[in-house]
């Protein structure tokens, strides 16, 4: 896949998820406001015990392999109005090819804590060096309909002159406004069936220039996540 493609791959019988029937959109909830988007702002939620309720964190399953502890980095990069720091995967893998995704991957052995392996695997994939990474906290973690248990880890990102994306791994690199992906009006609701299953997932389509960048799939449940957290 070239950095500019950015169509959806997929194993063989599963429909395209933009195809699917939308069955809602949040534009009732409110957004989170920019006061509670700065940097100090994150900290302080971070490092605050209070209450909120995870509303994204189980799939319906799809696969019979055995399930692997992962890490994903939710890196929040500090420009004057902050972003969030995606990735495309490469075709060439073999699960979630193509799709939009977090930097991250499954632990190994050596990695003492999800935050290692979130921090090792950023670098490892586009490059991100992890004197740039300051880790705010956690998310809860999600289960993948392909048995991944994935614990986001969130952190505040100083931008790089460039990054070095691992072409076996990453297609293309795009950042989002935080502002938004924490805004409910573009949290879409999508629901189809599926191998006699209802399956349902957020999808926060972007348009990027001239492409529109499809985020769906774990990757919105987490940042749904994210949202959730933030203004509760």
């Amino acid at each position: 896949m070239s950095a500019t493609d950015h169509s959806l791959s997929r194993p063989s019988g599963i429909p395209d998820p933009r195809l699917a029937p939308l069955i809602g959109i949040d534009s009732l909830l409110p957004a989170v406001p920019p006061a509670a988007q700065t940097p100090q702002a994150l900290r302080s939620r971070f490092a605050e015990a209070r209450d909120w309720k995870p509303e994204s964190m189980l799939e319906r399953r799809f696969t019979s392999r055995e399930p692997s502890d992962a890490a994903v980095l939710v890196p929040i990069v500090l420009r004057e109005q902050p972003t969030v720091l995606l990735t495309v995967r490469s075709a060439r893998l073999s699960t979630h090819s193509g799709q939009v995704a977090f930097p991250g991957g499954k632990r190994d052995p050596q990695d003492v804590s999800a935050e290692a392996t979130a921090l090792r695997e950023a670098h490892e994939e586009i490059g991100l060096a992890p004197k740039n990474v300051e880790v705010l906290g956690r998310l809860p973690v999600y289960v993948t309909g392909t048995a991944f248990h994935v614990t986001p880890v969130v952190a505040l990102v100083h931008p790089q002159p460039s990054y070095f994306p691992n072409p076996g791994e990453v297609a293309d690199l795009f950042e989002v406004p935080l502002s938004f992906l924490l805004n409910p009006a573009h949290h879409e609701r999508h629901a189809m069936q599926w191998q006699g299953v209802e399956r349902e997932w957020f999808a926060m389509p972007y348009q990027d220039g001239a492409h529109q960048r499809y985020i769906w799939g774990a990757t919105a449940g987490m940042l749904r996540n994210l949202y959730r957290f933030l203004s509760a």
